[in-house]
């Protein structure tokens, strides 16, 4: 498909400036735009970069101006903040106003959260795409998440010429991520729930953003988990990360955490917290036999690379 235009919300994240710097490689990509009130982290040799908030009304000017075919949506906070309902939901809305005036689009892209799952303790081995409605949506993120799938959907079906792939990421996890799993795992001391050791399924960074750049060539109508395959147990996962384990009483842990934040430790969200109690997986099926990318790294492996990375700077 020669002459593509690809636009990139998002694009001072890690994936946003990665995502853009494998496009610019690709011969048959014409013109790269990246929007974010923030530059991409590294200098890019032929992204246009426009600094704007998804949340403005401008946008609805811009997205047209630039004649994207592809649109991907990476603007998504994934942590817990003042802000994060307002770009997760306010930014979407305006960003879809945006898409309804370019009638240039042809895909979107949308590089959203398992999170839609939640974590239960009677949840199934693996959820596949179909199992979203599942279980309520208890968390403040998985209502922002929910309504942004609402969202896309409800713009999908007025508009069936568009392709949206809505990509469901387990956490992520690798070299110079600071993501709440990561920093978890980075803890001197690392809690977990006394009497829980669930099965936790990751994604390595590398493999985040090659499904990213598969589903961006070749997109699919709906929702796509990613995911590394295979799942690991939480204390053997603290374990090859070097970290000691420190158990604590459920009705301890929230407390225990959030004496740990004022001494200027990260966060636990809700969300970090059901999952370390009741774990999560899902199914890759169709990111393997659909979008057409299998990971390289199971979930042990992410978590090893992740090791021997933090081992290899704290030597440094």
């Amino acid at each position: 498909m020669a002459g593509r235009r690809v636009v990139i919300t998002g694009i001072a994240s890690h994936l946003g400036t990665e995502l853009a710097r494998r496009l610019e490689q690709d011969a048959a990509i014409e013109h790269v735009a990246g929007i974010d009130t923030r530059p991409p982290r590294v200098r890019l040799e032929r992204t246009e970069f426009i600094e704007a908030d998804i949340r403005s009304p401008v946008v609805t000017r811009l997205l047209p101006r630039v004649a994207p075919d592809t649109l991907v949506h990476n603007r998504i906070e994934r942590l817990p903040g003042p802000q994060a309902h307002d770009i997760n939901v306010i930014g979407t809305l305006q960003l879809l106003a945006a898409c309804e005036k370019t009638p240039s689009l042809e895909a979107i892209v949308i590089r959203g959260s398992a999170g839609i799952y939640g974590a239960e303790p009677a949840a199934p081995q693996f959820f596949t795409e179909e199992m979203a409605n599942l279980y309520p949506l208890r968390t403040r993120f998985q209502r922002d998440v929910g309504e942004i799938e609402n969202y896309f959907e409800t713009f999908a079906n007025r508009h069936p010429e568009v392709t949206c792939t809505m990509l469901r990421y387990q956490p992520a996890i690798g070299r110079g991520l600071r993501t709440q799993i990561a920093r978890y795992l980075s803890l001197r001391a690392v809690p977990t729930y006394m009497g829980f050791d669930p099965r936790i399924q990751l994604i390595h960074v590398e493999d985040a953003l090659d499904a990213l750049v598969a589903a961006v060539a070749r997109p699919v109508r709906g929702a796509v988990n990613v995911a590394a395959e295979g799942t690991i147990g939480l204390t053997r996962m603290i374990r090859m990360a070097g970290r000691p384990v420190v158990p604590i009483p459920h009705p301890a842990f929230a407390a225990a955490t959030g004496a740990a934040r004022r001494l200027g430790l990260p966060p636990f969200s809700h969300d970090l917290r059901r999952l370390l109690q009741h774990g999560r997986a899902v199914d890759v099926t169709r990111l393997v036999e659909e979008v057409g990318y299998r990971p390289r790294y199971t979930t042990a492996e992410a978590v090893a690379d992740f090791a021997g990375s933090r081992v290899e700077a704290e030597a440094a």
